[in-house]
């Protein structure tokens, strides 16, 4: 029996917790988490995002400052805005909508975050430290794939995993957490030759390439735990998870398997955040 890993259950039941843990932090110091998002310009599609986190915020009882730059902005104002929200004491994590427009230096400005208000996962040093098993906040898609494989018991240690793409938000933190739980990692990208014979050795696998089903259902071996970390205009994933079921043990569907956990963990490591400010 295929079992479906259900991120959309798992996040409303996380989501039932951290509404209790934001009215005790409410009591403890009168004042709730704080969640700041960066807009850089109209896209449309980020605007999108930003807006569900901030109603997913207001789910759980937390607050989000929004703070809308135009597209003109320079490097060195955005640089300003988020040393803003660093000094903040009533901001406990800042996330700057990716991707900003093309003058920005992108990389710059996600490294200006604060560490221990990086609970996107996105700073250079945030990513050193996951990769050294050591305390930080892990980028909010693959995290949140870690926490659905234990919620279901899947096994981790000892397996083949195979990850299909290689951004430094999803596809390397991906590989590293798996490695940290001890299975042994095969990263593949678009440009990797004979992927399909890689991809036929994993006992898991996971979709992160960008590519709408880019990864054909009979390449998949059987019994094999299937992860779809996509997700397109079409409606669909990297995967073609057509005929998926039944041949693999577990997979996620696409929509409400990887989506709802990155934004539930987003939610779940500002609550962190925010009670770690208080044990100061």
């Amino acid at each position: 029996m295929t079992i479906i890993l259900d991120g959309k259950s798992l996040s409303q039941s996380t989501e039932k917790d951290l509404v209790e843990r934001v009215e005790l932090i409410k009591k403890k110091i009168k004042k709730v988490p704080v969640l700041a998002t960066i807009l850089v310009g109209e896209d449309p599609a980020s605007a999108t995002y930003v807006r569900m986190k901030g109603n997913a915020c207001e789910r759980i009882g937390m607050d989000s400052l929004k703070v809308e730059l135009p597209s003109n902005t320079s490097t060195t104002e955005l640089l300003k805005e988020i040393s803003k929200l660093n000094k903040n004491p009533d901001v406990h994590g800042i996330l700057l909508q990716h991707p900003v427009p093309e003058q920005i230096n992108e990389r710059q400005c996600f490294d200006a975050i604060a560490l221990e208000k990086d609970v996107d996962g996105v700073t250079c040093l945030g990513f050193g430290k996951m990769s050294m098993d050591e305390p930080a906040y892990g980028s909010c898609t693959p995290a949140g794939i870690m926490r659905l494989l234990k919620n279901y018991k899947i096994e981790i240690s000892g397996k083949h995993a195979v990850v299909v793409g290689r951004s430094p938000i999803l596809g390397k933190p991906m590989a590293l957490m798996l490695l940290n739980e001890n299975a042994t990692v095969t990263v593949c990208h678009s440009k990797t030759e004979n992927l399909a014979e890689h991809i036929q050795k994993a006992d898991i696998l996971v979709g992160a390439v960008g590519i709408p089903r880019f990864i054909k259902s009979d390449w998949i071996k059987d019994k094999s735990v299937v992860i779809d970390a996509g997700y397109h205009p079409e409606k669909c994933g990297d995967i073609d998870l057509d005929e998926v079921e039944g041949k693999c043990s577990a997979y996620t569907p696409v929509p409400g398997g990887v989506g709802p956990m990155t934004i539930n963990t987003l939610l779940m490591q500002t609550v962190e955040a925010c009670e770690k400010s208080i044990q100061k």
